[in-house]
Order: C-alpha cells, then sequence, then structure tokens
C-alpha cells in the first residue's frame, strides 16, 4: 500500500470510500481511472480493487482498457446493494415521475436527477412495471402541459453526458424543424419545463420549451463543453421568455419590494430586479399594446414607465382619464 493510500485509509474506510466511488460513477457517464484516483485521494491500483468489490455487490462496472480507457456504471445492477426490493423501487420511480412532472412544486429538477440515476440501474424487468403503472395513472388536467417522464430523463441525461440531441420542434408560430443541439441544462419556471442548448444550426444559444418537442430526442456524439450563456441560467431563460418573444419591450419602476412582485409575476410574464426594499424594476412585454392597460389596472400599487413602446403612455393616459369620467365628481 502506498504512503497516500494509507493517509487516506486513515480518513476514510473502505465503505465509506465505496459509497463515494458509486457516487462518482452515477454522476457521469464515464469516469477516466486516475480522475477517479484523484478525486477519492487512492492510487489507480485502490480504484481497480474497489472496483472490483462493486461488481461482487452486483453493480455492473463496465471498464475500458487503454491509455483513453475509464469506468462506466451499466445499467441492470441488482437491486439488493440499494437497499430497495422490487416493489420499492417501481414505487420510489412511479413517486419521482409523478414529481418530475411538477405535482410537488419546489421538488421537480431533484426529482429529475434522481430518476436519472434510478433508471440507470433499473433492471429492465422492473422498467416494464414502471411503465404499466405510469400509465396506468389518471392525472387531473391542469394548466401547464405534462411532461413525458422519458422525455426528462433523457434531456437529463444529455446534458450531464454532453451528448448532442437531435428533435423535431415546433416554435410559437407553428414552424416545425429538425434542431440538433449541444444541451447544457434544464430550468423549470413552476409551470413549464426549458432546455437551455446550443443550437448548431442557429449557431447561437436558445432555449426549448419541452412541451414542443415531439417524442423522444435522439442522442448523438458527445462534445466537450461551451462556456454557458450566463451565470445564473433560471435569470437566463427568465429573461428570453418574458420579454424577447414580444413585439413590444418595456420597463416599469414599481413601488413595492421584489418578493411581493414576484409573487404575482410568473417568470414567463416578467423579469423582476429588486431596487431598494420598497421598490423594484420590471422588464416584461407584450404584443398587443391596448391590453396593457387593464393588466396594469388591476395592481394595487404605484408604478412608473421608464422605458415604454411609442404609445403606451397615451394609452395609459385616455384609460386613466375614461376612469375619472366614470366617477361622479362630489
Amino acid at each position: 500500500m502506498s504512503a497516500l493510500s494509507g493517509r487516506v485509509l486513515g480518513m476514510y474506510g473502505t465503505s465509506e470510500r465505496l459509497l463515494r466511488l458509486l457516487s462518482l460513477l452515477q454522476a457521469r457517464r464515464d469516469w477516466p481511472g486516475p480522475d477517479l484516483a484523484g478525486r477519492l485521494g487512492v492510487d489507480v491500483r485502490t480504484i481497480r480493487r474497489d472496483v472490483e468489490r462493486l461488481r461482487t455487490l452486483g453493480y455492473p462496472v463496465h471498464a475500458t482498457p487503454g491509455v483513453a480507457g475509464g469506468y462506466r456504471l451499466g445499467p441492470g445492477a441488482a437491486l439488493p446493494p440499494l437497499l430497495l426490493d422490487d416493489d420499492e423501487a417501481v414505487a420510489v420511480a412511479v413517486g419521482l415521475r409523478t414529481a418530475a412532472n411538477g405535482t410537488v412544486s419546489g421538488i421537480e429538477e431533484t426529482s429529475v436527477r434522481a430518476l436519472a440515476k434510478l433508471e440507470q440501474v433499473l433492471p429492465a424487468r422492473l422498467r416494464g412495471r414502471v411503465r404499466a403503472m405510469d400509465s396506468a395513472l389518471v392525472r387531473m388536467p391542469g394548466g401547464a402541459p405534462v411532461i413525458d417522464a422519458e422525455l426528462l430523463t433523457v434531456v437529463a441525461a444529455a446534458c450531464r453526458d454532453h451528448e448532442r440531441l437531435r428533435f423535431t420542434y415546433g416554435t410559437r408560430g407553428g414552424d416545425v424543424a429538425e434542431r440538433d443541439v449541444e444541451p447544457l441544462s434544464l430550468v423549470h419556471t413552476g409551470s413549464r419545463w426549458y432546455l437551455v442548448a446550443y443550437d448548431l444550426g442557429r449557431a447561437d444559444w436558445r432555449t426549448f420549451r419541452l412541451d414542443r418537442i415531439d417524442g423522444c430526442p435522439v442522442p448523438g456524439f458527445r462534445f466537450p463543453p461551451r462556456k454557458p450563456p450566463a451565470e445564473d441560467l433560471a435569470a437566463y431563460v427568465a429573461e428570453r421568455i418574458s420579454s424577447a418573444p414580444y413585439a413590444h419591450q418595456m420597463t416599469l419602476r414599481v413601488s413595492v419590494p421584489a418578493h411581493e412582485l414576484t409573487a404575482r409575476i410568473p417568470p414567463s410574464v416578467g423579469v423582476v430586479e429588486p431596487i431598494d426594499a420598497g421598490s423594484c424594476r420590471l422588464r416584461t412585454g407584450a404584443n398587443d399594446l391596448d391590453a396593457v392597460p387593464f393588466h396594469l389596472a388591476q395592481w394595487d400599487f404605484e408604478f412608473v414607465l421608464e422605458d415604454a413602446p411609442p404609445g403606451l403612455a397615451q394609452r395609459l393616459a385616455r384609460i386613466a382619464e375614461r376612469f375619472a369620467r366614470a366617477v361622479p365628481s362630489t
């Protein structure tokens, strides 16, 4: 045993190291042996021994020899090492599929990641049971489109493994086209799922609504990751879907704390930016300026137009005069 291995084993027992190794194998599709050794602070020989221990526990860890070789956790692992029996595994998978579809607020993205890990090692005989039970569930219709769990897991796995995707996509205007993309991340707004990806045909970053993807995407070659279009992908998607698609953009200064306006404005409608403790800025858009005054009239707080398209101020003035005339003078 090397001096490095001896020091690490002093900090981590073999069982704990095996769990950490298993977690790494589940988090990424392919791992070079030296990378795993560096993550765990051991030598490559120790990694080979730990991989053999995982195999004896029922985990199908595949090894590729050579300089570019490494390890990959394959499908079909036995369930006992997961501490789940068949019925429990099916129940967990169905529960994650349901949660991933947005029935429980706040855990959708976590559910997708967990579902991708579970289905990676789920035996084929249980995958059929999961799909059968999922197809038998009847969900009440809601305001948001329902996304197939298989679509979510395929896209999530492609983001994780840096694999290109090809799919048929329908735009807002009704056009349908084949798209080849390099997926980066999934973003959930609370009502819809979006994919942030580099569109190879447009040579630029794009956001795609998953409910507009026809069928299941086809994974392709792996690619080196590009620099993301923004550090905060949630804010990036919110800006792209709230104002950019509309013919008229506008900015309002609103006399209310940002968290209060955020509760009233979904990400698909506008981007809220805090100014100070009592005010914030809203960036939004519209296709029909005549509809804007009626939406703003529903607010119970003050606002000022900072940047508005031509004609909006005049429309607000006419509506204000009409409302004033409707109130009898005292």
